[in-house]
């Protein structure tokens, strides 16, 4: 019973809008960052080195080179801060975790590209489509949101002004 109740809520929290990918494949994430009130999205774009986990708690480690330093990120993959994940290319390893790639710099990190036909192409461009539109969604339900927070945060000030102006006095 336990069990099964723990999947339940878990399988509420699995995000659908998410595409497929494996380890080897060109991905490009985009994350939500937050620096002081502000609210920005940034794209980390890389070769994805490894998946870990099930379920809600599935990461993954995508890695890139940046001005010839190694850059490796690790993501929860149902987590709200990744707004969407793009499938740049498909490539062709025998491992699960490419951590080999991390000696290796320049050409030597190539991985092979598996090359895709029309429908694959026709099927990758839908998956994108889908996962911009949920993308869309989530920042526009992340604006109401903030926008119903402002307001009830000038509701709760008016109150408090109305209570700190002093009644003028009658003689």
């Amino acid at each position: 019973m336990n069990k099964q109740l723990v999947q339940q809520i878990t399988a509420t929290q699995i995000r659908p809008d998410l595409p497929h990918f494996n380890t080897g494949d060109t991905i490009r994430v985009s994350v939500k960052i937050r620096e002081n009130n502000k609210e920005r999205q940034q794209i980390f774009e890389g070769v994805c080195i490894s998946i870990r986990g099930a379920g809600v708690s599935k990461t993954f480690k995508v890695r890139k080179e940046s001005a010839g330093v190694g850059v490796e990120r690790t993501f929860l993959l149902n987590s709200p801060d990744v707004v969407f994940i793009e499938v740049a290319k498909h490539g062709k390893v025998r491992r699960k975790k490419l951590y080999y790639l991390r000696n290796r710099h320049g050409k030597g990190a190539r991985i092979k590209q598996i090359l895709m036909g029309e429908e694959q192409k026709k099927a990758l461009e839908e998956q994108r489509a889908i996962s911009k539109k949920a993308a869309e969604e989530a920042a526009a339900k992340a604006e109401a949101e903030k926008k119903a927070a402002e307001e009830a945060a000038a509701k709760a000030e008016a109150p408090a002004e109305a209570k700190a102006e002093p009644a003028p006095e009658t003689k």
